[in-house]
């Protein structure tokens, strides 16, 4: 793993169930990035899902269906949000710059907001696209924690250039969202 961000997901289908999400990720190839994520640094960390990160290319190639399953990056990375704690300020500058205008698909496996055990299936996650819609207390207690200034990053990364976003990624946005269910299904052989 050759990266570690810390951020925040919510659910796909109810963003007041937010949660931070520790990322430690391999750089694939030039359009794949691939991300365990934990609910902390810590050595006790759970492991509670995964993200593909794609570039804005691989993305325009994805069927409609498969769009509405991705959230973009453009807010997490020039609102500061994302942070890579410990990175010097110019690689983690230079690696955001890469960043803000990709897209991941994440699922967590273990809804640790809920229950002390991966109970259920896997949900879908989402980023946030806007002011407003993170929780300022986590947000704030996470930059204590780590030793990072959401604000100070945002400041710093505001002259990183605004993306366009492809409009059927962040699907919630709609005010409809997709999430996974568990389905009983005929067996075949």
């Amino acid at each position: 793993m050759s990266t570690y961000l810390n951020g925040f997901h919510f659910y796909a289908d109810d963003m007041g169930r937010q949660v931070e999400a520790t990322h430690f990720c391999t750089h694939l190839r030039h359009d794949l990035h691939q991300c365990v994520i934990y609910d902390s640094n810590a050595a006790d960390a759970r492991l509670i899902g995964i993200e593909y990160i794609i570039s804005a290319e691989k993305f325009a190639t994805l069927p409609e269906d498969e769009k509405k399953l991705w959230h973009s990056h453009h807010y997490e990375v020039k609102s500061g949000m994302l942070v890579a704690p410990g990175i010097p300020d110019l690689a983690e500058r230079s690696y955001f710059e890469d960043l803000v205008s990709t897209y991941g698909k994440t699922f967590h496996t273990w809804q640790y907001d809920k229950a002390d055990f991966p109970f259920g299936i896997p949900q879908l996650m989402m980023g946030f696209t806007d002011d407003g819609q993170a929780d300022e207390n986590a947000t704030r207690e996470r930059d204590e924690r780590l030793g990072v200034s959401t604000p100070d990053k945002r400041r710093d990364r505001a002259d990183i250039p605004m993306p366009d976003v492809d409009p059927a990624a962040n699907s919630w946005q709609s005010g409809r969202s997709v999430q996974t269910t568990l389905e009983d299904v005929d067996f075949t052989r």
